[in-house]
């Protein structure tokens, strides 16, 4: 009984590829890169002052936040300003307070 064979042919890689021929291009070329379409400077700054103006909707928020804050800070304040003494009177501004943010968004609504 003879032994079995095993060789494996060897083979060149950059042979291979040279006969394989050139790769196929895929996606854009450094050229087409280089000569793509580019905005103007007067574009840049339209787009620069836009990015700076941000939206209005996101200030508003912003401001009814802020206002929000400082009330709490005002009443945080008066809290520990008075000690506690006017538990009383400040639930009642409390309430009242409520009531008011309930009809300013059932009209806003």
């Amino acid at each position: 009984m003879g032994k079995r064979d095993n060789r494996v042919a060897y083979l060149n890689p950059i042979a291979a590829a040279r006969a394989r021929g050139p790769a196929p291009v895929s996606g854009p070329t450094i050229q087409d890169y280089l000569s793509r379409p580019r905005p103007t400077w007067e574009e840049v700054k339209e787009q620069l002052e836009k990015k700076k103006k941000g939206s209005r909707a996101l200030a508003d928020f912003e401001d009814k936040m802020n206002e929000r804050w400082r009330k709490e800070l005002e009443k945080n304040r008066e809290k520990v300003l008075s000690g506690g003494e006017k538990k009383e009177k400040e639930k009642d501004k409390e309430k009242k307070e409520k009531e008011k943010d309930k009809d300013k968004k059932e009209v806003t609504s």
